[in-house]
Order: structure tokens, then sequence, then C-alpha cells
């Protein structure tokens, strides 16, 4: 058996042509931990922050001159191949799904993780490359519930065509709230069907001025801010956004938020801890028919270079895999 795999190597900080498809050490699984051949895997713009790096505080946790993670990758899809002393959950060969949010990791053949980490069985039927959708709808579900969302909600989604958008749509339907998406005209059509009760094409007039508004206004791209949306807004409304806007604005005024009581802007953040509850929850939302992906292209381990150069080109619709 071998003890090497290929993987997306980046041993420095830079641009996508600093990754190398090389030979890594193939990890072994000790007591409580399973080894999962990775068939597929994501690209993320969390993957394009980790490598740049970007913000530039990123360096603070990742790593202040180099990479300590040299391999990247958070959601991955694939089988069980081997399993440690004392494992119980799963077995060798079982088809599984999830996120290595402390590890990442997946942007190789194989990944070792804790059977306790955020694993779940792949629901019947369902493709490798179809499974790879925890790590936006994480994201997304993340900042529901800080909204504590709920059916007598309406919601505004700006940026509803990406990875964390698209995840935001489905979620907040099956949460029963009223979903408003603002996308682009090539993406109207997605939103719909993804269940959105209003589209709104934002290259075709300001969005700010539809007339209505909102319980929470959710920026899932992280292209707006809180003073645009503000007349969007109910007046106990609140605002979220995923990136942290000119000049940190938005945890900033989170924190200001936090401290007056107002509550208007929100910053949350995805917690490790919560990670396999929420796989588990992804996966009964998709085997009640909830929740589908929405894949935009698929690429080669080998071509993952260009596979990075297309998510930062920030047109990329769902996820890339």
């Amino acid at each position: 058996m071998s003890t090497s795999m290929k993987a997306a190597i980046n041993t420095r900080y830079g641009s996508p042509d600093v990754l190398e498809i090389r030979q890594a050490p193939k990890p072994v699984p000790s007591a409580g931990e399973v080894l999962i051949r990775v068939h597929a895997t994501t690209v993320s713009r969390t993957d394009c922050g980790m490598l740049r790096p970007h913000p530039f505080f990123v360096r603070l946790v990742a790593g202040l001159l180099r990479p300590k993670l040299t391999i990247l990758g958070m959601d991955f899809a694939g089988q069980i191949e081997a399993v440690g002393a004392a494992v119980t959950t799963f077995k060798p060969g079982d088809r599984v799904f999830g996120l290595a949010p402390d590890t990442y990791g997946a942007h190789a053949e194989y990944l070792c993780l804790p059977e306790t980490g955020a694993i779940a069985a792949m629901p019947a039927g369902m493709r490798f490359a179809e499974a790879v959708l925890c790590e936006g709808a994480w994201y997304a579900d993340t900042y529901l519930q800080a909204f504590r969302l709920a059916p007598s909600h309406s919601i505004l989604i700006y940026g509803a065509s990406g990875a964390i958008g698209t995840a935001a749509v489905q979620l907040a339907k099956s949460y029963g709230a009223k979903v408003t998406a603002v996308v682009a005209t090539p993406h109207l059509d997605l939103a719909g069907r993804l269940g959105a009760d209003r589209t709104v094409d934002y290259t075709a007039a300001d969005f700010t001025q539809i007339g209505d508004a909102f319980d929470f206004v959710f920026d899932a791209v992280g292209k707006t801010t809180y003073f645009r949306c503000r007349p969007l807004l109910k007046p106990e409304g609140t605002f979220a956004a995923t990136d942290l806007g000119p000049w940190c604005q938005n945890p900033l005024l989170a924190i200001w938020s936090s401290i007056t009581g107002s509550d208007r802007v929100l910053f949350p953040l995805p917690q490790s801890s919560k990670a396999r509850a929420f796989v588990e929850f992804l996966k009964t939302r998709m085997e009640a028919g909830e929740f589908r992906p929405v894949i935009d292209r698929e690429y080669p381990l080998e071509a993952i270079a260009e596979a990075y150069r297309y998510v930062e080109t920030e047109q990329k619709t769902g996820v890339v895999v």
C-alpha cells in the first residue's frame, strides 16, 4: 500500500502560481480517527484568502511569514478508506461528506479526521461532486441563526448567486422566511428556482430603492455596506455581511451595535464546535428536498490553480468543485 498521496501544496503565500501538485505523506489514522479518500473538494473564497493571504491579519492565525497549513480545502466528499482503533461510527467503504474547518487538507487524495468531526453519511444517490456544499452553507446558516430567522420574517439576500448566497436562499426558505434575492441578470432564474419569493436585478436599477423594508439584509458577498442598505431595514431591522467592509467597518459596527444594544449590525463567526451538528442538519435538508447543490465548474486536481484563478474573478455561481 502506498505511503504517499498527491496534494496541492503551498509552502509560501502568493497567487495560485505558488501551488504545486506533488507527493506528500499519506496520513495514517490514529485511535478515534478515520482516513477518507477524497473524491471531491471545493476551491472557495476562504481558500483564496488563506493562499494570498487576505486580509493581512489572516497571517496571525495562518502563519506570519509562511503558511502553517500547506494543504488547503475545507469541503470534502469521499469514502472511508480506513479507521483507527475504537472507531464505531464509520467503516471502510462508507460514503461521507463534511467539513475540515480546523485542519483543512481536502485538496489532497486523502484526509484524516476524528470520527467525531464534521462528517456525515452522504444522502443516497448523490454524486461526490454534489456533496461538497457544506462550507458556503455553514457560513450562510451561521448568519441566519444569528438573525434568529423565523417564518414571520422577511430577508433580503444580496449576492444570492454565490456559494453562500445560493445556500442562504434555500436555508432561509426552509426556515419559512420570505426571501428577496438580489442578483445580476443571468442569475434571476436560478434565484427563483432556489425558492426566492422575489428576485431583483441589481444591474438594472438601484436595489436599495425597491420600496420594501426587511427584517434582515444579508450581504452574502461582502460588496455593499450597512449605510447603503439602511433604507431597506425596518426600524428594528438588522444588517450583516460576510466581509469586513471598507475600513473594517462591519465588525466595528457590530461591536458598537452590541454596546448600544441596537443589534443593527451583526458580524457572527462560524464555530467549529457546531460544524458536525450543521453537517447532519444539512443532510436532513437535502434528504427532504429542501437543499440542493449549485455547481459552477468542475476541475481535476492537476488544474486546481486554474480553479483558484476563476474563483478570484468573483464571478462564480454556487461552488467550484
